[in-house]
């Protein structure tokens, strides 16, 4: 099994990220369940045609929730993965590089 490019563990079939602080885990799966339950919200607010400023609201609620756990996403990323392969440097902090430019942009559009 082969470490990859961003040092984020081992490939079995698919990546894994490491160094995921358990406390920062439990509380991205708590922002994702109260996300869940956002989205079920939007749903029931479409069926009973609600007021749509009051429906884009909750959409922007959701759209920050879900930013605000892409951040920790990033956070975890750079100081494991990305700080692990620039100090490993060559061709694995290159292609590091590359993911995290990739990365940033999808995520600030």
């Amino acid at each position: 099994m082969n470490q990859l490019p961003c040092g984020c563990g081992k490939d079995v079939g698919g990546r894994k990220a490491h160094d995921v602080d358990p406390e920062i885990k439990a509380g991205n799966l708590k922002r994702l369940r109260r996300i869940e339950g956002q989205i079920r919200g939007l749903q029931k607010m479409i069926e009973e045609d609600r007021y749509c400023p009051d429906v884009m609201a909750q959409i922007a609620s959701a759209h920050e929730a879900l930013r605000s756990v892409g951040r920790e996403l990033m956070r975890n990323h750079l100081r494991h993965c990305v700080a692990a392969a620039v100090r490993a440097g060559g061709p694995r902090a290159e292609q590091t590089y590359d993911e995290l430019i990739d990365l940033i942009y999808s995520h600030s559009r």
